[in-house]
């Protein structure tokens, strides 16, 4: 099967979710998740969307704030794909902000194509050495 993407703006769901993150409310925004979506960040592996939900949290809660800036975004019907920065400033000021590349994939529900049911992701890196 061949899967053909097309560039467009990002979609409402995708900006509400990461402004979400970067106001620190985790609130409606992380309804474009299927109830048991899958998120894999990294080396995370969160089951349900109020575990992506929370875990996120969490993780922004650890000192730092974030405010993500969408590069591309690609759209293949059932596959989304995104690429970004983000800028992620400490609460310690003597910290300097970083601002690492993000590649995100999101595979959406077969039942609600309105839903994502998994999110692949990788940030970084955020340093060398």
């Amino acid at each position: 099967m061949q899967v053909v993407f097309t560039k467009q703006e990002p979609p409402k769901w995708l900006l509400d979710m990461w402004k979400e993150i970067d106001d620190k409310t985790f609130g409606q925004g992380f309804d474009c998740f299927a109830e048991d979506a899958v998120c894999n960040l990294g080396v995370a592996d969160w089951k349900g969307r109020e575990a992506i939900r929370t875990n996120l949290k969490a993780f922004i809660d650890t000192g730092f704030t974030a405010l993500h800036h969408v590069t591309e975004y690609w759209d293949a019907g059932s596959l989304k794909v995104f690429r970004g920065v983000v800028d992620m400033t400490p609460d310690d000021r003597s910290m300097k902000t970083v601002h690492p590349t993000m590649t995100h994939f999101f595979y959406m529900d077969e039942r609600d194509e309105t839903k994502v049911r998994h999110w692949v992701g990788a940030v970084g890196p955020v340093a060398f050495g």
